[in-house]
């Protein structure tokens, strides 16, 4: 390439294009790790067309959702938005009981919609080893998910896989000690490690920095923010100057410890929320502004174990959600107010 100017103004055309062309390549692939969680669980949200609009004009170029909304697929159609699919938790049971069930899934919600690019079937989320009503179905129900995927041809395109919560950590500080609770490896995640290393499919992990902050009096308000100008947590050789990365790499050394060292990490939901303080007064529009802009920025990068590595992050979410059960809290992630205006200036670029 170097010596492309060499063989005149063709050849250092030819190459020049090239050369923008890798380079505008790789600065999409940056740029397209954000994605954001479309909840639809809440007051006056805008129709369906008009919230893929919004992805679009504030460009947003993947999205997860959590269960196939057929007004949602529907207004997907051409979009060229990628999106993460999920299998709800309800409909484990009934997808892990027969492998006609879950081609009937992936036939109406996958195949009836060839022009939306799916990247990702999330086969349940968060499941819990308390939830008898779930977790004896999971791992069926990827195995069945991903059978049904693979006979619809769409094995290299579309991957199967399922979120977890850090709740399934039993140590992660330092980040190298990080290792998963031994009931959780037993009963779930040994066999799902095991079929996405077989199948190269990433593990989901819904990654809450604010979560472990407020939980935790002795993690500084900075270091939940990307804000710290030096390194808080020493590692050696490795330093941490911010929370998200300190959590992924002990998820990354739980994957070590488990087999699942090949595998890649997708940080299928993070954010940060604006009120419903729980126990440290941080959920403000400003700790919120400031956390997801710098997590934008930040995962264009990667972590100190994985550096310069992008990470695909999904922030959530879309808008806020006032008909959620639980906590006040589980209330107020959203980015953006039901007119589609923003809740704060946010850049996704």
């Amino acid at each position: 390439m170097a010596k492309s100017y060499l063989v005149g103004n063709s050849g250092f055309m030819a190459s020049t294009m090239l050369v923008f062309g890798l380079l505008m390549a790789a600065l999409d692939t940056t740029s397209a790790q954000i994605g954001v969680c479309y909840g639809m669980n809440g007051d006056d949200l805008p129709s369906r067309p008009d919230v893929i609009a919004l992805f679009n004009q504030r460009n947003i170029r993947r999205m997860r959702l959590y269960d196939p909304d057929q007004e949602a697929l529907q207004a997907l159609r051409g979009s060229n938005i990628e999106v993460m699919l999920g299998v709800p938790n309800s409909k484990l049971r009934d997808v892990s009981a027969s492998q006609a069930n879950a081609d009937t899934w992936v036939q109406n919600n996958v195949r009836n919609y060839g022009d939306v690019k799916f990247r990702y079937i999330a086969v349940g989320n968060e499941v819990q080893l308390s939830d008898a009503s779930a977790a004896p179905f999971l791992v069926p129900a990827i195995q069945n998910i991903r059978n049904a995927i693979v006979a619809a041809g769409l094995g290299n395109q579309i991957k199967v896989s399922t979120a977890i919560d850090t709740g399934t950590l039993a140590e992660s500080s330092p980040p190298s000690r990080g290792s998963f609770r031994p009931d959780y490896r037993q009963q779930l995640l040994d066999p799902i490690i095991s079929f996405l290393v077989n199948n190269q499919a990433p593990l989901l992990v819904n990654l809450y920095p604010y979560i472990s902050f407020d939980e935790n009096s002795n993690i500084d308000l900075q270091f939940a923010l990307f804000q710290s100008q030096n390194p808080v947590v020493q590692d050696p050789p490795l330093q941490y100057l911010n929370l998200f990365d300190a959590i992924l790499d002990a998820v990354y050394a739980a994957l070590e410890k488990a087999g699942g060292s090949s595998l890649e990490i997708v940080a299928s939901e993070s954010g940060w929320p604006t009120a419903g303080n729980r126990k440290r007064a941080a959920t403000t529009i400003e700790n919120a502004r400031i956390y997801n802009q710098n997590l934008i920025q930040h995962v264009k990068g990667g972590t100190p174990k994985k550096p310069g590595k992008p990470i695909e992050t999904y922030i959530f979410a879309m808008f806020d959600e006032n008909n959620k059960q639980g906590e006040e809290i589980e209330k107020h992630w959203g980015l953006f107010l039901p007119n589609r205006q923003p809740k704060y200036p946010i850049n996704f670029d």
